[in-house]
């Protein structure tokens, strides 16, 4: 069931990245051929008015296919249909509907990434904090963050309940953790053992104050007593520090995203990490596994990192051709397809480079 969730949440950010270019399309009275879930050869279409709807066999993106997106095609068309041509409309039109794409991206990630910070989820919480340490989503404090599974702070300690005292003394982080490691074995020292003695904790839940006793268990990673807790609590976001947070959680991201790209350009050992759409789908399903809330925040940041990629200024991703419909603007007059090739090709061919460097990381991978 996992894998099904993580394939229809990476389609779905796929289809609403197309559904922006064709929604604004449709709007600004563009004629739009055809609609596609990933790319050819076609293994299912159905045609709607003057649009055919399709889904491809090769799951590495989808498209909207616009009558007229090489200025070279008005002459052939049909006096009617190409007034309704992408080359036929004014600049402002194709940067609108191109933008639209990203821009529903963008949107995708801002809406999830405020989600999780309004919800306050501490999972979700905790992992938009390691995509931006400047969030500092966690407040250090003896209240319980989470309870470890099987632990012996399990079924015992939750979520949300403050430690006010152990052994009758009052504790900070510190010495609450010093205290639970004085505890000794009641045997040997090995991992494991039980402590032979209980601490004994004074706890405050929901407004209610309370005794609890719990053995520790010696771990010999730790090398002292533990309970099986980690301390803090969730920052509490309102509606407008949640739209901050998302809104710098998404500029760190971006900036980062950026960066990474230029490593992995230069850097042999960035250029091992880079994975393909084989990849992605394999880490967005382990957050499916990890629970929602590292799924939302994962689904966000691949819908950012697609909306980031997309405005490359290169053909045919969307930034090449909002360059070019922006430079026909200041010019005045169209730009040649050569040109706009013979520009694009570069930046084309280092992407290509990626691409194939990722699939050939994610095939290395599966091999073991």
């Amino acid at each position: 069931m996992s894998w099904v969730l993580t394939i229809l949440g990476i389609m779905a950010l796929i289809v609403l990245h197309e559904l922006g270019h064709f929604t604004v399309a449709k709007a600004v009275g563009m004629r739009v051929e055809r609609f596609s879930l990933f790319f050819p050869p076609t293994i299912f279409k159905v045609k709607r008015g003057e649009t055919e709807y399709a889904i491809g066999a090769i799951p590495a993106g989808g498209y909207v296919k616009i009558t007229g997106m090489n200025p070279e095609e008005l002459k052939d068309l049909d006096p009617e249909v190409a007034r309704r041509a992408y080359y036929s409309q004014a600049p402002w039109k194709r940067i609108a509907v191109i933008l639209a794409g990203p821009g529903v991206n963008l949107v995708i990630a801002f809406l999830l990434f405020w989600a999780v910070l309004f919800s306050g989820s501490v999972n979700g919480e905790f992992s938009l904090g390691r995509l931006d340490p400047s969030l500092h989503t966690i407040q250090v404090n003896t209240s319980v963050l989470e309870v470890q599974k099987g632990a012996p702070a399990a079924h015992v300690l939750r979520a949300g309940d403050q430690i006010v005292a152990i052994d009758g003394r009052p504790v900070t982080v510190a010495s609450a953790r010093e205290r639970i490691g004085r505890h000794a074995c009641a045997g040997s020292l090995k991992d494991g053992c039980r402590a032979a003695t209980p601490v004994q904790l004074t706890i405050r839940r929901d407004r209610r104050t309370s005794m609890l006793s719990i053995f520790p268990r010696y771990s010999a990673e730790a090398r002292r007593m533990l309970v099986g807790v980690s301390f803090g609590s969730v920052k509490s976001y309102g509606v407008l520090a949640a739209a901050g947070g998302a809104a710098g959680a998404m500029w760190h991201a971006t900036t980062q995203t950026l960066t990474g790209f230029e490593r992995a350009l230069t850097s042999s050992k960035t250029r091992h990490e880079v994975s393909s759409i084989v990849g992605i789908t394999k880490d967005a399903h382990e957050t499916v596994q990890a629970g929602a809330s590292y799924a939302l925040v994962f689904l966000g940041y691949i819908s950012l990192v697609l909306a980031v990629i997309n405005l490359f200024p290169f053909l045919p991703l969307d930034g090449g051709h909002i360059l070019w419909a922006a430079a026909e603007k200041v010019r005045g007059r169209r730009i040649s397809v050569i040109a706009m090739w013979r520009f694009s090709s570069v930046g084309i061919v280092l992407l290509l480079f990626l691409v194939i460097n990722g699939v050939s990381n994610d095939i290395s991978r599966l091999g073991g």
